[in-house]
């Protein structure tokens, strides 16, 4: 993960993923229709990490050849690119966007060192990064990922994992259940 308050907040579930992932096969770190989503609450910052196949937000993940998937791998870029839109929060927490960070071969990046498995390469990722600045952190109790549901249906469920003032916890999201507890 890049920042570092997520790697150092969430290595605990990693590991343990990682460990559950050699003793029972894959987790899908990539199947299509499952994201994931780390979230980390510290002082004044929100962190939102989302990492998904790229088929549950643009329908496809081979590279954009005709006009149509480029017009759609440029409208999903845009939606991403702004989180509040995406993600409801509580307004009395008074949180804006302080950095948003995209990521995919999709968008014209090259693929990450560990999308070279010669069984994924056919695949392709996308990452998203939020760092939101709360003007009132205590009011941050929960995030309602409705919106992110709505806006993309090819992604059916989202593995969370968040820190927070109560401590660490994780969890599956779905459209019929969208809201992220702190």
């Amino acid at each position: 993960m890049r920042p570092l308050l997520l790697a150092l907040a969430l290595m605990p579930l990693v590991s343990a993923h990682a460990h559950d992932e050699h003793q029972h096969g894959s987790l899908g770190k990539h199947e299509h229709g499952v994201a994931q989503l780390n979230a980390a609450l510290d002082g004044n910052t929100l962190e939102l990490e989302l990492e998904s196949p790229a088929m549950n937000l643009v329908g496809f993940e081979h590279a954009a050849s005709s006009a149509a998937d480029k017009a759609r791998v440029v409208q999903v870029q845009a939606q991403l690119g702004k989180p509040l839109e995406l993600i409801a929060l509580p307004a009395a927490a008074g949180c804006g966007v302080s950095e948003v960070e995209l990521h995919s071969p999709l968008f014209g990046d090259a693929p990450d060192a560990d999308e070279h498995d010669e069984h994924e390469h056919e695949h392709s990722d996308i990452h998203a990064h939020y760092r939101l600045t709360c003007s009132n952190p205590g009011a941050v109790t929960q995030v309602d990922l409705a919106p992110l549901f709505k806006s993309f249906p090819g992604m059916h469920k989202i593995q969370s994992q968040v820190i927070g003032p109560q401590g660490q916890k994780g969890g599956d999201l779905s459209a019929a259940s969208s809201i992220l507890e702190f």
